[in-house]
Parts: structure tokens; C-alpha cells; sequence
């Protein structure tokens, strides 16, 4: 797993640092900004709290989640908001809105600083 990769996951977990990034995953292009894993975890418990009983279920064990001390956790994951997904020529997945995304670092190929930006 690449140490410097993991220097900036680590930072965005301990201070909120983001980073514009594109990682490289089984020959996807995945890009979007770093985000901590409490943010990842607190948007997601928000998305599923005005749902039904299972989703606000859901919702609170997410939210739990978000208060856990990442900053002293093994490393494992890496969290982007305004994610996209370039998979060969096709166009970015999602094309329009943005939405989260979460990854294990183990299997990330490479990265590079900055986003791609298709329009």
C-alpha cells in the first residue's frame, strides 16, 4: 500500500484536509475529493434518516460510525465526495449529480493530484 497515499487519507481523517485525487482501481479511473471518513459516514446517515424504520435504523448506526476516532485506526479506506467513475471511454459515471465513494487503499494501483474534468 502506497505511503503517501496513506499520509493524505490519515490527514483527512485527523483534520477534515481534502485533496483533489484520481485513483487508479483495476483499471478504473475513480476521482473526487478527499474526504474524512466521519464526513462519509455523517452524509450517509443523513441520506437514510427521513427514510423508513429500516433506513433511520441504518441511519443511526452510520452516525455512530461517524464518531469513531479514525484518526487512530488502521488505515483501510479511502472516502471521495463528488466522486466520478471513468471506466474505458465511456463517459463518467454518475454523468450528472455527485455522490460519495469509498474504497479499500489495498486496492489502489496509482494515483495522481487532481481531478478530471470532463466537460
Amino acid at each position: 500500500m502506497d505511503n503517501v497515499l496513506r499520509k493524505f487519507v490519515k490527514a483527512a481523517n485527523m483534520k477534515d484536509f481534502s485533496l483533489d485525487i484520481t485513483l487508479n482501481v483495476n483499471g478504473a479511473l475513480v476521482t473526487g475529493t478527499t474526504v474524512s471518513a466521519e464526513k462519509y459516514f455523517r452524509s450517509l446517515s443523513g441520506t437514510l434518516a427521513e427514510g423508513n424504520e429500516t433506513a433511520q435504523s441504518l441511519s443511526e448506526k452510520l452516525e455512530r460510525a461517524s464518531q469513531m476516532n479514525y484518526s487512530q485506526e488502521e488505515i483501510q479506506y479511502i472516502h471521495l465526495e463528488n466522486a466520478q467513475v471513468y471506466n474505458g471511454d465511456a463517459q463518467a459515471t454518475p454523468a450528472e449529480g455527485s455522490f460519495f465513494w469509498r474504497g479499500r487503499l489495498d486496492t489502489v494501483d496509482g494515483f495522481f493530484l487532481g481531478r478530471i474534468d470532463a466537460k
